[in-house]
Order: C-alpha cells, then structure tokens, then sequence
C-alpha cells in the first residue's frame, strides 16, 4: 500500500490509499469523514499504525504537537495533515 510521496500532495491519492488501508485493516468500508475512534472500530493503539502508515508512505514527519487524536479521527483529518506536512517549507 506504499504510495509515491510526490503524491503526498495529491489529495485524491492521499485519501484513496487510506481508505484502503483502513479497509484492509479493519475489514470494513470508510467514508472519508466518519469518526473512526467514536465509531468504536480503531482504537488510540492503532493510531500509532496510523502514523507509522502515513509516515512510510508519504515520507512525513508527524511530531509533537501533530501527534494528536484529532488529526487522525477521519480520513479527512488525515488527508489534510499529510497536505499540510507535505508543503515545502519556504
């Protein structure tokens, strides 16, 4: 599931392969906004698998203040921290 990190910055291909991460890890379907902590189906642990996934496959770093569990609640959240860290740091 490893995806180019010239990607990182395509927000389609960003959400496309973390909705088929999230399914190949849980078995079941995602939309892009559902609460995946509230949904009881993910839990804080594998929100470390979360990040590990997104670091690996969009060569980001997620430190300090983004490790937190509002960015990885929905694919949406996500997608966004990915674009965000993805910038080019002027």
């Amino acid at each position: 599931m490893t995806t180019s990190t010239g990607q990182a910055g395509d927000r389609t291909a960003v959400e496309a392969d973390l909705l088929a991460f999230l399914e190949e890890r849980t078995k079941r379907r995602w939309e892009p906004g559902t609460d995946l902590f509230r949904s009881g189906a993910v839990s804080s642990l594998f929100a470390m698998e979360l990040v590990v996934h997104l670091e690996k496959s969009f060569d980001v770093t997620i430190t300090g203040p983004d490790l937190v569990l509002d960015n990885f609640r929905t694919v949406d959240a996500m997608t966004s921290l990915v674009g965000r860290l993805a910038t080019p740091k002027v």
